[in-house]
C-alpha cells in the first residue's frame, strides 16, 4: 500500500490546520476518546498523561513531515514498534488506537475534513500500522 501525492499533500494541508490546536487538547481528546470506547487500554499508560500528549503530536509531526519517504523513516517506526510491543501493545490495538486517531482528526478539522482527507489519513495510518506491527513482531512476517 502506498500514498498517492494528492493523499500526501491532503494529509499535510489538514495536519498544518490541526497543528495550531493546543496539544494538551488534541491529546486529551484523543486518549479520552480511546480509552472510553477501549477501557481495556488504560493500564498501558502513565497517571499523568502531559507527556504522553507531547509525545503523540512529536511522532505525528514526523510522520507527516516524512510522507514523501516514508521507507526513511523505518528506523524510527522500528523504535518506536519496539517500544510499543514492550509496553504489551498487540497487532489488535493498532485498530483502535486508528479510530480514536481518525475520530480526533474529524472532530479537530470540523468543516475541513471530507471523504478524501479521511481516506487519506485512513491510509497514511494503515501504513504506519503496518510497518509497526511489522517490526514490532518479526515473526509475523
Amino acid at each position: 500500500m502506498t500514498m498517492s501525492s494528492q493523499q500526501i499533500k491532503l494529509v499535510k494541508s489538514t495536519w498544518f490546520l490541526f497543528r495550531n490546536i493546543d496539544p494538551k487538547l488534541v491529546g486529551d481528546v484523543f486518549y479520552s476518546k480511546l480509552f472510553f470506547d477501549y477501557p481495556q487500554l488504560r493500564p498501558m499508560f502513565p497517571k499523568k498523561m502531559t507527556d504522553q500528549y507531547e509525545k503523540l503530536i512529536q511522532m505525528l509531526n514526523t510522520i507527516v513531515a516524512g510522507l514523501e519517504d516514508i521507507e526513511a523513516l523505518g528506523t524510527a517506526i522500528g523504535a518506536m514498534a519496539e517500544r510499543h510491543t514492550g509496553y504489551g501493545v498487540r497487532p489488535e490495538h493498532y485498530d483502535a488506537v486508528g479510530e480514536a486517531l481518525l475520530w480526533t482528526l474529524e472532530q479537530g478539522l470540523r468543516t475541513d475534513w471530507n471523504e478524501a482527507v479521511k481516506d487519506a489519513w485512513l491510509t497514511c495510518y494503515t501504513i504506519l500500522a503496518q510497518a509497526m506491527i511489522s517490526a514490532g513482531n518479526p515473526k509475523m512476517e
